[in-house]
């Protein structure tokens, strides 16, 4: 089975589209959390992924969107932000996010925004923390999201490691246990601006991850419209 696998879109539709653009055919789409929050078009990005009949579990930001006492936690950037999307999302949307669960188990994977562990908040970003969410999980393997970076823990009977994906990797991980993290498609954290994605071969064991520039300035000017932070905006162009 080919998935197509997103994280981390924000509510970025120019970059969703350009994703869903360049992405190859596929059986299934699987998205690990935060769909809103940050970006300027959450009904349009939900709507997108709605018409598709993704897979998809909720974030941190999801579950503020609809209410949750997650904001509590957020930055003050962040929060901003958190309060114009909930003051403008539909009630068809905000009924979508609500439904999301926080786990999936496809096809021997269990997909969760944070960790398998700790769904909404806990950041998978050493080996200890993800041989605990090994220890979490009842399948094989696991993706995730959360950091905004592209990564891949291995699990080789018992022995830790960890692989940073650059454009073009792909990963066989074959007998081994594996938790991937496509990157995020609407605010890349790594240090490269453009939208982070992967495809996952369940079949052969593979693991592509790619990425697709698209136009940050347009984004940028449809957050200045509506008054979202300064700072939201000028980090999508450095993927900060």
């Amino acid at each position: 089975m080919r998935i197509l696998v997103l994280s981390d879109i924000h509510a970025n539709l120019e970059a969703l589209d350009a994703v869903l653009d360049a992405a190859p055919a596929v059986d299934a789409t699987w998205v690990a959390g935060d769909i809103v929050g940050y970006g300027p078009e959450p009904d349009e990005v939900v709507e997108r992924l709605r018409e598709r009949g993704v897979t998809a579990v909720r974030g941190n930001h999801d579950a503020a969107a609809v209410g949750g006492d997650e904001i509590d936690y957020f930055n003050e950037d962040a929060r901003r932000a958190m309060l114009w999307t909930r003051g403008v999302i539909s009630d068809r949307t905000r009924a979508w996010l609500t439904a999301l669960p926080e786990r999936v188990e496809r096809e021997g994977f269990t997909l969760a925004h944070g960790s398998p562990r700790d769904p909404i908040w806990e950041y998978v970003t050493t080996t200890p923390v993800a041989r605990a969410s090994f220890d979490a999980m009842t399948t094989s393997h696991g993706v995730i999201g959360h950091t905004h970076r592209p990564a891949a823990y291995l699990n080789d009977d018992g022995v830790m490691s960890l692989m940073t994906p650059a454009e073009g990797s792909q990963l066989t991980f074959g007998a081994r246990r594996v938790l991937l993290n496509a990157g995020s498609v609407g605010q890349p954290r790594d240090g490269i601006a453009t939208a982070s994605w992967m495809v996952l071969d369940t079949v052969l064991g593979t693991a592509d991850w790619r990425r697709t520039a698209y136009d940050i300035a347009s984004v940028q000017a449809a957050m200045r419209r509506v008054a979202l932070p300064s700072f939201l905006r000028d980090r999508l162009a450095y993927g900060g």
